[in-house]
């Protein structure tokens, strides 16, 4: 596993078989029960086959918080200058602003905890991988609940989504997102780009909706949407769009987690079950639950035969929102 000695004032992890020199290892970073950078290493070494396994080869952006969750929040893309040699990035391109960045690509769990040495709470990556950054191989449900949406009904969407998936022979993989909400991932061959995976995820969507029309909006404004319904928010699968991964914790006082389920366990969970000081327990007891995500791969296919037909009958693709850099 992972060994720690102290050096102070910062301490030496070592990870495998590299050392990473931790700073500042007792700063608060979660106030609520007053865990400090030294607890999320330690979680993130918890975990840690599970979160190499959600960020492997992909582009990730990290949001750091140099002085704990209740400080300034940074976005960041580019992996500074003088990070390790062991660090890999990925470079990918920004046509808005015609700039490439070169952004961290996991391969093993020393990474982690550098990024983590780097003042990074939560994990960001995107749905394709280094080997071609504009094919997706992961399609993400977001069941995105509107302010006055109740946890129920997020758990009765998903029951939905899990249904349809079914139908359409898609083996779904669902996590709490760490907030309010939950995701569903669904692994893909890597045959499509951003755009025609977008429609596919737009037509699922619409597929949801017409079965649950008085809870699920496709609606993409939210100035237009009744607060009460939730959203299945389909534009996570745009370009540069990343959500939480799978064993990402949140920022917030909490220190809450982005925790795969299982789908009999929907009904039974809700989003604050799910800490970093209650999912290493989780984790020794059940493992990886999302696993097996990589042997279960769907192709998006059908679900453009969807998008055409629902062109054809006049629904419109919103455009995609773009990406920042």
């Amino acid at each position: 596993m992972a060994a720690a000695k102290a050096s102070s004032p910062a301490v030496e992890v070592e990870v495998g078989d590299r050392d990473v020199r931790i700073s500042n290892p007792d700063r608060v970073y979660f106030p609520e029960r007053g865990e400090t950078k030294l607890d999320l290493v330690g979680y993130y070494l918890s975990v840690g086959d599970g979160l190499v396994n959600a960020l492997r080869e992909r582009p990730c952006m990290l949001h750091r918080f140099p002085e704990g969750v209740g400080g300034e929040k940074v976005h960041q893309k580019r992996v500074p200058r003088g990070a390790p040699p062991w660090v890999e990035t990925v470079r990918v391109h920004f046509p808005r602003y015609d700039r490439d960045a070169d952004e961290l690509c996991v391969t093993e769990l020393a990474q982690v905890i550098w990024a983590v040495q780097m003042s990074t709470v939560e994990f960001h990556p995107w749905n394709s991988r280094r080997a071609d950054t504009e094919k997706p191989d992961e399609w993400r449900i977001d069941l995105d609940p509107g302010p006055h949406c109740p946890w129920s009904r997020v758990q009765e969407v998903a029951h939905t989504v899990h249904e349809v998936l079914d139908e359409l022979g898609a083996t779904g993989w669902p996590k709490t997102s760490g907030g309010k909400g939950m995701h569903v991932y669904v692994r893909i061959a890597p045959d499509f780009g951003f755009t025609d995976v977008r429609r596919g995820a737009l037509a699922f969507a619409r597929e949801v909706e017409r079965r649950m029309p008085d809870d699920v909006t496709t609606t993409w404004w939210r100035k237009d949407r009744d607060p009460e319904d939730l959203f299945v928010d389909y534009n996570q699968n745009a370009r540069d769009h990343t959500i939480a991964a799978a064993y990402s914790v949140r920022g917030n006082p909490r220190g809450t987690v982005s925790t795969p389920i299982r789908w009999d366990e929907v009904d039974d969970v809700a989003p604050d079950d799910f800490t970093i000081a209650t999912v290493p327990t989780r984790y020794a007891e059940l493992g990886d639950l999302h696993a097996g995500i990589d042997d279960a791969v769907f192709s998006m296919a059908p679900l453009l035969e969807w998008a055409e037909r629902d062109e054809r009958e006049g629904h419109e693709t919103p455009a995609a929102p773009e990406g920042g850099d």
